[in-house]
């Protein structure tokens, strides 16, 4: 018996589109390279599953002449790529092993699948605090760009998420560098943490901002943890290694403090960035009292040698050596016109530290030997 619905266009392909980087990567199961369409009477629900991280969304139909709720599988690329090139109502009819799409003249078919082969879906969530939407990508997007791709130890690829009555952290390192973002307006009673992988903080970004949802759940599911929002849920597994013990380095008794220009000091920074050429040279800061200099000298390329101005350093003479690009990949994210950081000594960290009425950033990086000059 033939079944049909019919949807708009550009809903469907905002659904499928959101899916594409799961259903496209390759597991041990093919099935994972198909997506499950659940229909009822006036809801349509999509499901994609990688076996790490999983997505669920949903929207309401048109119309629909399906009285029980109707399953199958189609290949999650293919119905993407044609959906892509139809235009305002799609009309699905299903049958058998085919799926028909009619959209205006065009008419064209695809074969589907069993919806029994679809590995099982992640069920049964536990919500246990919400946040607005806008503000968990801002926090993302802070300590997010930080997080490895494939670092020889597995904890650092992923982001450690801690909850507690004090608020909300997030922290990243790659073993140079440390990023972290607190926020005091989210809190839960009983302390939870998550080390959450690299891939999954970048896929619910990307769902986050081509979503209109306000608020998000953050609850779990077994083992899994779920970011939920009024169509979508979003499921990932979590990595089991530990993360490194960091709140001792981020310790700051005896550091002294310093502002310097955030503009300024940004463009010398990548000034000096311009002049590594593709090698690990360090750059030498020398801080005094109400001055900065920072130098370096490539002898393939050329050298550099500017003087900022330095507010509020009390300490004495200090010179630290440090990678250029190491201290421009944290500042990109910092909004204040005046960049306070803190010091202690040649071969302690420099900590740079924002305070906003909503959350507090923190961006720490280690200096380098002189001798990799």
């Amino acid at each position: 018996m033939a079944h049909t619905f019919t949807i708009d266009q550009k809903t469907i392909l905002g659904m499928l589109s959101s899916m594409q980087p799961i259903c496209t990567k390759r597991t041990t199961l093919d099935t994972t390279a198909s997506i499950l369409f659940q229909i009822g009477h006036r809801e349509l629900i999509l499901k994609s599953t990688d076996l790490e991280i999983s997505l669920q969304s949903n929207c309401m139909l048109e119309s629909s002449d399906i009285a029980e709720p109707q399953s199958f599988l189609v290949s999650g690329k293919r119905i993407f790529d044609l959906v892509k090139e139809l235009y305002d109502q799609i009309t699905f009819t299903f049958e058998d092993n085919q799926l028909s799409l009619q959209s205006d003249q065009v008419q064209l078919s695809l074969n589907i699948k069993d919806a029994e082969t679809f590995p099982p879906f992640p069920e049964r969530i536990e919500n246990l605090m919400q946040l607005d939407a806008q503000f968990l990508v801002d926090m993302l997007e802070k300590v997010a760009f930080l997080i490895p791709q494939n670092n020889a130890n597995p904890a650092l690829n992923g982001l450690l998420l801690e909850i507690s009555s004090q608020g909300l952290i997030m922290t990243t390192t790659d073993g140079h560098c440390l990023a972290q973002v607190h926020t005091p307006t989210v809190t839960l009673e009983q302390e939870k943490k998550w080390l959450l992988p690299r891939r999954a903080i970048f896929e619910i970004k990307k769902v986050l901002e081509n979503n209109t949802t306000k608020m998000i759940f953050i609850g779990i599911c077994g083992n899994q943890l779920v970011f939920s929002g009024e169509s979508f849920n979003f499921f990932t597994k979590l990595l089991v290694d530990q993360f490194p013990h960091y709140q001792a380095i981020l310790q700051k008794n005896e550091f002294m403090p310093a502002l310097v220009d955030r503009t300024h000091f940004v463009k010398t920074l990548r000034r000096s960035a311009c002049l590594l050429s593709g090698q690990f040279l360090a750059t030498r800061f020398a801080f005094d009292k109400e001055l900065l200099e920072v130098a370096i000298q490539n002898k393939e390329v050329g050298k550099l040698q500017e003087t900022l101005p330095l507010h509020g350093f009390i300490g004495s003479q200090l010179d630290i050596r440090f990678y250029a690009p190491y201290l421009l990949n944290g500042l990109q994210a910092f909004p204040d016109s005046q960049i306070k950081f803190y010091l202690k000594s040649s071969s302690k960290p420099i900590i740079f530290e924002s305070v906003q009425d909503a959350y507090t950033m923190t961006y720490l990086v280690m200096p380098v030997s002189p001798t990799n000059n």
